[in-house]
Order: structure tokens, then C-alpha cells, then sequence
């Protein structure tokens, strides 16, 4: 099982992006009064209590009529339900239960997984007494929040995650090296697979969104074993249409889940693209190990310093995580390809690295000595001791006097100290401060 994904559904109009904007902590999805907006489904990860999982928006369409809307809003539930571990059932609190709620929960009563049903809009003792209705609609799970405010969030939140085991959270850590091929549709996934193996396993082709599903190969050779994941393109959310295309892209993001490594893979005449940085960011939030590799090389013109060009404006885009291995290849040509399996296996062995405590100690105690943190409240802010935690991902716990007023600037100078005396090349390093 790859990680827990929660999809929130409902008909147009009742908060969900509000609610999902919340959860994720930033304005990605457009909100607005009229009903509709969402056409396109919105991806990302949320986290609460300690715990991380996908969230998936499921957008409303707006009707010619009645029946039509059913329709297509039920397909929509229809994968959400086969692919999501848990779904968000939202209605609205200040119009009360219609038809298409009552359509929606009949498709969600007959499923197994949870559903968790959310009445929104209740944000006054009124509201609260009127929402009562909705306890007909049948479901155990009930809660009364505002996406608007966040008031009744939490609980919400706090049974969702209560549902997530640390292995739905951290999977493919056992046995063989899991590497994903992640990025935007005809890139070259499928064809550096190929390339890889040497042989045809996935169907190539200049269309882009060929391959709809992930697909694991077993790569043994060359005294190199472990498991290649192929995944479908994420694009960018307003190219998102069809149905098939919908349930790609959650696959896309669970084989995310499953893979140590992921081989972030761009296309060197476009360059950097926004989508290519939020696909980069979700990565680096999911804790994997990431190894850049700018396909199509052959095809850019070269001068004497173009790599290295390249490569500065690159990590320009992608701080403030820079320490990774960055890559130009051609999957055409086989160039480099073999030397990107290297850069994969040396990635998943940096996030395996565990530093003896004594090691760590001695060398960053003298760092913190050599660049003292900046006064707390007329206080000298003393880091005693630091240690590494047995999580799945770097990380490391720093005991101190004030742990809550260490800035931003001061953790990057210690994750940069880390980084220049042990090998966490193309790992994200995670930094908590703590009470001595």
C-alpha cells in the first residue's frame, strides 16, 4: 500500500476548495461564490498531528441539467472512491440538504472505506441547530465545522489521521531501493524505462499521457537490483480533463509515496516549469531522496559553458533545497543514463545514513560555537546536545532553551553545516528544536 489519500467530495458550491486551501495552508485552488469554479481537480499534501497524506479536491461542474450533473459528478466520486483510502463527504450547513446530496450519498453509503461527512457553513449556534438534518442522511461519522473560520477542523482532521498507520506514511523503505520516474507528460519517462532495461515494456509515443497507469519493473543488472517505477505525467491541473486523465494523476502521486528515490525528470528545450517545481515540492515534502535529470540534451545547442549554466540557473529555481545531483542526459542516445542509476543508488544510501550521535555532536557543537544563535529576550540561545532521530527521513533533534524562538535563518546554517560534513546529497534534511 502506498499513502493514505483522502479525497473531499460534494456538489458544487458547498466549501470544498475553501476547505482544502485550509488544509494545505496556501490559496491553490480558485474560490469563489459561484457555483463551479473547480472544473479541475486539485492535488496536494496535507499534514496534521505529526502526520502526512494526499489530499485530492474534487471539483463540481456546473449542470445544463439535473440528470447530466448526477452523471458525471458520480464518476467522478466513482475514482475517487476506488483510489482514495478515506473521502470527505461535504455538504452545506446554510441551504440544507438537495437532491444531488441525497444522490451523493447514496453512491457513498454502499462503499466500505470511510466516509467522514462534513457540514459546512456552521458557524453560529443557528446553523448548528439546523444542521441537524443532516444526521438522516445516515452516516456515522459526522462533524460540524467552517471552512471558512477552521472551527471544527481539527476533529475532523484528527479522526482522518487517526485512520493513517506509519506504514501508509512511510512505505517502500523494506527490501529493494524503490525509484519513481516522476514529471510532466513526454518528458521521456517511459522511454528512459526502456532505455533502462532494454526492451519495450511501456508503449512509447509523442502523445502525451500514454502510459495511464504506474508500472513496476525489476531492474537486475550490472550487479545494480532494484525496483523501477514508471508513472503517468502529473500536468498542470488546467489541462486535467478527462476522467482516465484524473485517475492517472492520483496513481502518479501514490507511486510518489512508494519510491526511496525520485528521478525528476525535465525537458531541457522547455527548462524549468512551474508545474515542474510544484511536482519538485511535493517530493521534498514526502521526504524522498531526489535526483534531477534535464532530458532531450542532444537537442540544445551548446557553447562552452552551457551545462554549467544551465545547472546555476536551475538550482536558482529550485532553492532553497540545492544539494542534488543534477544530471543532462539523453534518453534518445543512452547518454548518461547508467550514471543516473548510480546518482539514484548513492541518493538512497545518503537517506539511509545514520550519524553515530558522539560524530554529531563533536562537529556541530563546534559549529554552533563558531556562529553563536541570535539573543532571545536578552537570553543567549545554548544548544546542548543534538542527536538523530530513527525516522525514515533525515532528521535530526536539536535540545536547547528556547526551541520555539529559533529563526529560519539559524536552522538553514545548521542544515548547511550538516550537509558539508555528512553526505545527504539529494535527501531532504528535517531540523526540530526541542526543551533540554
Amino acid at each position: 500500500m502506498s499513502g493514505f489519500t483522502v479525497a473531499i467530495v460534494g456538489r458544487p458550491n458547498v466549501g470544498k476548495s475553501t476547505f482544502f486551501n485550509r488544509l494545505l495552508e496556501q490559496r491553490k485552488a480558485i474560490v469563489d461564490d459561484v457555483s463551479g469554479v473547480t472544473r479541475d481537480r486539485q492535488y496536494g499534501v496535507a499534514e496534521w498531528a505529526g502526520k502526512s497524506f494526499n489530499l485530492i479536491d474534487t471539483g463540481g461542474f456546473v449542470p445544463d441539467s439535473e440528470d447530466v450533473f448526477e452523471r458525471e459528478i458520480k464518476k467522478q466520486v466513482l475514482i475517487a472512491l476506488e483510489e482514495a483510502n478515506a473521502l470527505i463527504f461535504m455538504v452545506d450547513a446554510a441551504t440544507g440538504i438537495t437532491t444531488l446530496d441525497e444522490a451523493m450519498a447514496d453512491v457513498l453509503r454502499r462503499t466500505v472505506k470511510p466516509v467522514f461527512l462534513a457540514v459546512n457553513k456552521v458557524d453560529n449556534s443557528d446553523r448548528l441547530l439546523e444542521a441537524a438534518e443532516f444526521y438522516s442522511l445516515g452516516f456515522d461519522d459526522i462533524f460540524f465545522l467552517s471552512s471558512m473560520t477552521g472551527s471544527g477542523t481539527g476533529e475532523l482532521l484528527d479522526a482522518v489521521t487517526g485512520l493513517i498507520t506509519e506504514e501508509q506514511e512511510f512505505e517502500g523503505e523494506e527490501g529493494l531501493p524503490k525509484f519513481a520516474i516522476i514529471g510532466q507528460p513526454n518528458t521521456g519517462k517511459s522511454s528512459l524505462l526502456n532505455a533502462l532495461i532494454g526492451q519495450e515494456r511501456t508503449i512509447v509515443s509523442d502523445i502525451a499521457g500514454t502510459t495511464r497507469d504506474t508500472i513496476h519493473t525489476r531492474y537486475n543488472l550490472f550487479q545494480k537490483d532494484f525496483i523501477l517505477i514508471d508513472t503517468a505525467g502529473i500536468r498542470r491541473k488546467t489541462k486535467v480533463h478527462e476522467d482516465l486523465e484524473f485517475y492517472s494523476v492520483i496513481r502518479a502521486i501514490k507511486a510518489m509515496d512508494e519510491a526511496d528515490v525520485c528521478l525528476l525528470l525535465l525537458d531541457a528545450s522547455k527548462g524549468v516549469t512551474a508545474q515542474d517545481l510544484n511536482i519538485f515540492s511535493m517530493a521534498i515534502k514526502k521526504g524522498k531522496g531526489i535526483v534531477v535529470l534535464v532530458n532531450k540534451w542532444d537537442l540544445i545547442e551548446k557553447e562552452t559553458n552551457t551545462a554549467r549554466d544551465y545547472e546555476k540557473n536551475l538550482k536558482e529555481r529550485l532553492a532553497p533545497f540545492t544539494d542534488l545531483p543534477i544530471l543532462f542526459v539523453s534518453v534518445l542516445e543512452k547518454t548518461r543514463i547508467f550514471r543516473a542509476v548510480e546518482a539514484a543508488l548513492e541518493v538512497f544510501e545518503n537517506k539511509q545514513r545514520k550519524v553515530p550521535t558522539a560524530q554529531l555532536n563533536e562537529v556541530m557543537l563546534k559549529a554552533v560555537e563558531a556562529y553563536h544563535a541570535p539573543v532571545v529576550r536578552g537570553h543567549p540561545l545554548k544548544i546542548k546536545y543534538i542527536t538523530q532521530l530513527p525516522t525514515h527521513v533525515p532528521s535530526f533533534a536539536f535540545f536547547c532553551n528556547f526551541p520555539d524562538d529559533v529563526k529560519q535563518p539559524y536552522k538553514n546554517y545548521l542544515e548547511n553545516k550538516l550537509r558539508e560534513n555528512f553526505n545527504f546529497k539529494g535527501v531532504p534534511v528535517r531540523l526540530f528544536f526541542r526543551k533540554k
